[in-house]
């Protein structure tokens, strides 16, 4: 690593007021993770129903679209660092609450639902508000940089979560919920401690205010082309929801095997974090985006055929370093180019394109696995992730020749 890295790097690690909201969101993603892997193995226990592992993610999915548009405004009018707190807290109480329906053997597939929906609502304006708080915290010289090593925290919590989650559940399924609330409590005081200088917005609290966001990513065509991109990638390709199926009826493995399967993305995409971390992509930011997005779809082309542990692992890694390219070339674009008192409202233009891409992949997955199987579903979805990366390179030209993150003045 060159000198002037080093001192990069030394100089985001003294950004006291980032690094305790990076422990925060660590702490938080952690906790988020053995929950989604909790919720998602007692669904598949309770009822058997692939439809019903879709309806997880679609419960969470309309709650979310419903208000973060909304969300953004508040987010951008209200102090970050209270609204994120609030968020961890809420979720800490929704663990709480599931320790007390596995006590009680109350947890049904109509709790499950209900759950699902309160943190689809919850993170409607958790997403914006971490994306618009990292930059109030570094310099904007260190921005990249800094998204990186957010990823690497993330993708950390996103690989031990699910296998930690795992373990816990063949345990005993209340250990996973209590020690979920523990790290969602200890994120909830992390946050408290992060200060900024707050100015709020000065927009009116009107229907214009609201959509700016959605109107500036419009008229910002690499912008709209980058989220699109990934918004349609993970729709169509995304095999988080039927990894309970390929885990149990597949591959043979049970709740350890499903942590595995869910964490694998995630050591993709913190080897993919560190890279860029030390090397971030300087040039033809553009061209690698498209092509990681190929990449993406045929990695989970070939786990869709898989029927062997250990390449169904390494086809999910491939999928989550890919994927993470991807993720650090569009949040850098959102955070460089959006002016800051609209940085909220931008931020919560692109949670909708991610729970789209996310939540409602999970209801789209369920629902074409419900018709033609969880294989067909998983290749179907890698090839016409292929085929989005290829129309993209026509329909966003902006995008596909970008050169530089920033471009020179």
């Amino acid at each position: 690593m060159s000198t002037d890295t080093q001192a990069t790097l030394q100089d985001l690690l003294a950004q006291k007021p980032f690094l305790r909201f990076w422990l925060a969101r660590v702490s938080g993603i952690l906790a988020n993770q053995m929950l989604s892997v909790a919720l998602a193995w007692h669904m598949y226990e309770i009822t058997g129903s692939a439809w019903d592992l879709g309806l997880v993610g679609l419960f969470q999915f309309v709650p979310a679209l419903i208000l973060t548009l909304p969300a953004g405004h508040i987010v951008d009018k209200l102090n970050k660092v209270h609204i994120y707190a609030t968020c961890m807290l809420i979720q800490a109480a929704v663990a709480c609450l599931l320790v007390w329906g596995t006590q009680a053997d109350g947890i049904t597939r109509e709790l499950v639902l209900f759950v699902s929906a309160i943190l689809g609502m919850v993170r409607a304006f958790q997403m914006p508000t971490q994306q618009a708080l990292t930059p109030h915290l570094v310099p904007a010289n260190l921005l990249q940089r800094a998204v990186a090593l957010s990823s690497t925290g993330v993708q950390t919590a996103v690989i031990s979560g699910p296998a930690l989650g795992g373990i816990l559940y063949a345990t005993h399924v209340n250990a996973v919920y209590a020690i979920c609330a523990i790290f969602l409590l200890l994120a909830f005081l992390f946050t408290l401690t992060v200060r900024y200088d707050h100015k709020p917005s000065r927009a009116a609290a009107d229907l214009n205010s609201v959509l700016a966001g959605a109107h500036f990513v419009w008229h910002h065509k690499v912008l709209l082309g980058a989220i699109a991109l990934d918004l349609f990638a993970v729709l169509l390709g995304g095999a988080t929801a039927l990894l309970p199926i390929f885990a149990k009826d597949i591959l043979h493995t049970g709740p350890e095997g499903l942590g595995i399967l869910r964490s694998s993305p995630a050591v993709g995409a913190l080897l993919m974090a560190v890279i860029l971390t030390k090397w971030p992509i300087e040039r033809k930011v553009g061209r690698f985006m498209l092509v990681a997005v190929a990449v993406f779809g045929v990695a989970n082309l070939v786990f869709g055929l898989s029927t062997n542990m250990a390449l169904s692992i390494a086809a999910l890694m491939v999928t989550g370093a890919a994927d993470n390219v991807s993720v650090v070339t569009r949040i850098t674009l959102l955070q460089l180019e959006t002016p800051e008192d609209m940085r909220g409202r931008v931020a919560a233009v692109n949670s909708i394109f991610i729970g789209a891409s996310n939540q409602l992949g999970e209801f789209e997955s369920g629902a074409t696995a419900s018709m033609w199987g969880p294989v067909g579903s998983v290749v179907f979805g890698g090839l016409a992730t292929v085929g989005v990366a290829l129309v993209a390179i026509k329909i966003f030209p902006d995008l596909a020749n970008r050169d530089r993150m920033v471009l020179p003045k």
